[in-house]
């Protein structure tokens, strides 16, 4: 689907740039938030891109049109964007793409302000998120919290990226439960729980629908283990067995053909098989939707307990497998989210503490100045009192360079040295990258660490961008 070419309107022109699903809905939100602008979205033809379907459910409630996304090839970017002319552009994607695009408006006559960010909770911090996107104007940053642990990630490797505090997208609701005049108290009943938030006299009654459904947001990456998957899939036959009068939801993201941000393994629709009762359903559908009828969340790590919370639905963080750092789901200490098997069998799903919600991702929106950022950053660059921040050429010259650029395009790329440069490139970066992930598996490694929220080597999970 492609839209006509026409200016933004009034306001700043911003286009934002991506192709896999959780980035889309992450940069359709983001921006969605913004008065006085029209946003576009420019998707990429990669590997990861996402389908129609995907793309209907990743904009769901984002106010962003079809008419306002456009398809691409690669080689169709800098010519769209040099007619174009935005003032800004966000690069949404993993860490490779984003790098391989700045490049493509490191080309452009009229250079945009550039921004980056992560789709969801970012602890611990990685080396490689702020690595590939060093180069870029602003790193969009969602709580307190990761912006302690970027700042210190930054001083440790030598990289300075400008950073500033947003509100994550899907979390937006959750400030008028914080406001201390609202006394918020949790009704169970034979229909389910009910979240109710009495106000002072002379405001309004403010609740949540009564809702019974258990709701788990699957994720690619953790666990890894195929054992562990299992056990997580025996977990959800089991609560739906106990009680058949409530829905267990499996939240999934892709559909088969379809295609996830991160690499899936062993997929609970296998896991799962024949052996689910009739109230174990299997739903594609946004997660906003889902958490309509949720009386609580469970997931390892996912961003949708974010989510959940914002929407008052408590949660459980699986701690069966253990709490750290490789399985994403140290930033629920202290929350008072983490619990096992039982207490989502049980139906005993909790709520954070105050200190921990303002500290991770719940902080007061007039904390949240990214927008007010661009808009300095902006009048800086028309002033020309901001340096483009480059990225430079690859170390290993035109070889390395092809060789990156089909990395990210897979069989979007036909070029004869993005081949060459595959056929030649890839045993050996994979081996590399083995022997990497193998040195960080020792003892006294930043993954093993539990005293910080940022790791220095590279991740321990094999998360292969080419599918």
């Amino acid at each position: 689907m492609s839209a006509p070419d026409r200016p933004a309107g009034d306001g700043l022109r911003v286009v934002a740039i991506a192709d896999a699903d959780s980035f889309v809905k992450w940069s359709a939100s983001l921006l969605a938030s913004v008065p006085g602008i029209r946003p576009r979205l420019l998707l990429v033809r990669t590997p990861l891109t996402v389908s129609a379907a995907q793309q209907e459910t990743a904009l769901a409630g984002t106010g962003i049109h079809p008419d306002d996304v456009t398809r691409l090839a690669f080689g169709d970017v800098e010519p769209w964007l040099e007619r174009q002319q935005p003032d800004v552009v966000v690069l949404a994607g993993r860490g490779p793409f984003v790098r391989l695009m700045g490049r493509v408006v490191d080309a452009l006559p009229h250079r945009p302000v550039t921004v980056s960010g992560l789709p969801g909770m970012a602890i611990p911090a990685q080396r490689g998120a702020l690595d590939y996107r060093r180069h870029t104007d602003l790193l969009v940053l969602h709580s307190h919290r990761e912006t302690r642990a970027f700042a210190e990630l930054g001083r440790r490797i030598g990289v300075q990226v400008p950073s500033a505090l947003a509100t994550l997208p899907f979390a937006r609701s959750r400030e008028r439960m914080l406001a201390p005049e609202r006394v918020r108290t949790l009704a169970a009943s034979p229909a389910g729980v009910a979240v109710d938030e009495r106000p002072r006299a002379g405001e309004g009654v403010s609740h949540r629908p009564r809702a019974t459904d258990i709701v788990f947001a699957a994720q690619a990456m953790v666990p890894a283990g195929r054992d562990d998957r299992a056990k997580i899939a025996e977990m959800l036959v089991r609560a739906a067995e106990v009680d058949p009068g409530r829905r267990v939801v499996v939240k999934l993201r892709s559909r088969h053909g379809e295609t996830e941000t991160h690499l899936e393994q062993d997929p609970y629709t296998a896991l799962l098989g024949g052996r689910r009762p009739d109230n174990l359903v299997l739903s594609y559908q946004p997660m906003a939707e889902a958490l309509q009828t949720a009386a609580g969340l469970v997931t390892v790590s996912s961003t949708a307990a974010i989510e959940a919370l914002a929407l008052g639905v408590p949660v459980i963080a699986l701690d069966s497998f253990g709490v750290g750092k490789s399985l994403l789901n140290t930033v629920f200490v202290g929350s008072g989210l983490l619990g096992g098997g039982r207490e989502v069998i049980g139906g005993r799903f909790r709520h954070p503490t105050a200190d921990w919600l303002r500290d991770n991702y719940f902080h007061p929106s007039r904390e949240s100045t990214w927008w007010e950022r661009v808009e300095e950053l902006v009048a800086l660059r028309r002033a020309g009192g901001l340096p483009a921040r480059r990225v430079p050429p690859p170390r290993g010259g035109p070889l390395h360079a092809a060789w990156h650029r089909a990395s990210v395009l897979g069989r979007e790329d036909r070029s004869i040295s993005g081949r060459l440069a595959l056929a030649i490139g890839a045993p050996a970066t994979g081996a590399l990258g083995a022997l990497k992930r193998r040195g960080g598996e020792s003892g006294g490694r930043t993954w093993a660490d539990a005293s910080t929220d940022y790791t220095l080597e590279p991740s321990p999970h094999h998360d292969s961008i080419r599918r």
